[in-house]
């Protein structure tokens, strides 16, 4: 190593699979003694780059040319969706830009460079392909212990801030949904092996909280294929087997919202949060047609009232896309009323990106920018008036939340919370929910 410990920063762009992967890369740093700092200060800035959208590249370009142009001339290692598509175009932006896509190669790769002292015209750029790596590709599992990953305790709270760590169980698609990109970054879908991802849970310990995470999490199998482990009997295994007091699931495709899983969910008194986030992306079958969605609205209806008739307080998450190509005033009318009618907790409300490499970016009938801001702004209305519709049926209810920051906290419904600022972070708090302010954060009092 340097004479003074190497120092890194690293930036995320995207979703939460993003965010746990770069978590294990901070992580593997961190061991090799490195300094996780601001990238003011960094000699590495790891970015891990997002292609949902074609909004969601043009900042993943412009954080690369800014962290390229530090006055330090860190070394720049650009990761991720964008790294997978279009490694050559990443690298062109700057002389100290290095592409590694496959983001179980990058701690490596900085860590060697860190250790031979190499400068930036000698260390080269591995390109899309990557550089040689220790671990094979082949291995059990992304991220075991076989490709270097440890199974060592962590803190709580994640190199990168959060007292929620992520475990990733799951990676790829095999959809192809019209609008999206992701697939061909990722690849086909495919699982990890429950006997890692249980060492990570348990790995995690002393978080009150674990979110299982994955590009297409309901789609987690493994085994044979003709009677695979599905995700109903991951969290059970991980309920049986490790002590996390609660976990989470991040988001999960309507189909996959099935009998198993929401039984089980029933059943695990609350271990298992009572929150889905399921992705409609529309309200309208018109749409969902033309977007290749592998549902329609009667499946995530029927679905969803299996699930509330198990879990009366379950809160719902969604994604919801407006102005998808050829979506009619009429057609975004049915979507919102379908919001409603499900009555979500939380919407992530997105305006449809036209994405070069999509099929619907050929679509004809692209709706104007205007349309879209102004379905956009009524959407968001309708979130606001349902999250606080939500939160106030919770009012006089108890639960167990956790401290994420003074005076913030998170329910199992994946509500804000209002708690007491003296309460330490990374607590497990019971509280009684007491009240609840206009923008749908929850007041909660320590109850026994």
């Amino acid at each position: 190593m340097t004479a003074r410990a190497p120092r890194a920063a690293l930036a995320n762009l995207g979703c939460r699979v993003n965010r746990v992967e770069l978590d294990a890369i901070a992580t593997k740093l961190e061991a090799a003694g490195f300094l996780l700092c601001g990238e003011s200060d960094a000699d590495y800035i790891v970015i891990n780059t997002c292609a949902v959208t074609g909004e969601a590249e043009a900042k993943t370009r412009k954080a690369i040319r800014h962290a390229a142009s530090r006055p330090q001339a860190p070394l720049v290692v650009a990761t991720g969706c964008v790294a997978s598509l279009f490694a050559d175009e990443l690298s062109a932006l700057a002389p100290n830009v290095h592409v590694v896509a496959n983001k179980r190669e990058v701690a490596d790769y900085v860590i060697r460079l860190a250790e031979s002292s190499e400068s930036l015209a000698e260390a080269g750029s591995p390109g899309a392909d990557g550089i040689p790596s220790a671990c094979d590709a082949s291995s059990a599992r992304d991220g075991s212990a076989a490709c270097g990953s440890s199974s060592d305790a962590r803190h709580p709270v994640t190199p990168t801030g959060r007292t929620r760590p992520g475990v990733q169980v799951q990676d790829g698609c095999d959809n192809r949904c019209t609008y999206c990109i992701i697939w061909k970054a990722r690849g086909r879908a495919r699982s990890f092996d429950p006997a890692g991802i249980e060492e990570e849970v348990r790995a995690a310990r002393g978080a009150h909280e674990v979110v299982l995470t994955g590009i297409n999490l309901g789609d987690y199998r493994w085994g044979s294929a003709e009677d695979p482990l599905r995700l109903p009997g991951l969290l059970s295994r991980l309920l049986e087997r490790t002590g996390v007091e609660r976990l989470r699931l991040s988001s999960i495709e309507p189909p996959d919202v099935t009998n198993d899983l929401a039984r089980l969910m029933a059943a695990s008194n609350g271990r298992v949060a009572p929150f889905l986030h399921i992705c409609l992306q529309s309200g309208c079958d018109e749409t969902l047609r033309r977007m290749a969605r592998v549902y329609r609205t009667p499946l995530f209806r029927e679905n969803v009232q299996r699930a509330r008739s198990l879990m009366p307080d379950l809160a719902l998450g969604t994604d919801l896309i407006v102005g998808f190509p050829g979506e009619t005033d009429a057609q975004f009318e049915e979507s919102l009323a379908f919001c409603e009618e499900m009555h979500f907790a939380k919407m992530h409300i997105f305006r449809y990106s036209r994405r070069p490499g999509t099929p619907a970016a050929e679509f004809p009938d692209q709706v104007s920018p205007q349309v879209m801001a102004e379905r956009s702004l009524r959407a968001h209305e309708l979130a606001a008036r349902l999250r606080l519709e939500e939160a106030s049926r919770l009012v006089g209810k108890r639960d167990l939340v956790v401290v994420q920051y003074p005076g913030r906290a998170v329910s199992g419904g994946l509500f804000d919370v209002a708690v007491d600022p003296a309460v330490p972070l990374d607590t497990l708090l019971p509280v009684r929910f007491t009240d609840v302010r206009e923008d749908g954060t929850l007041i909660g009092e320590k109850s026994a």
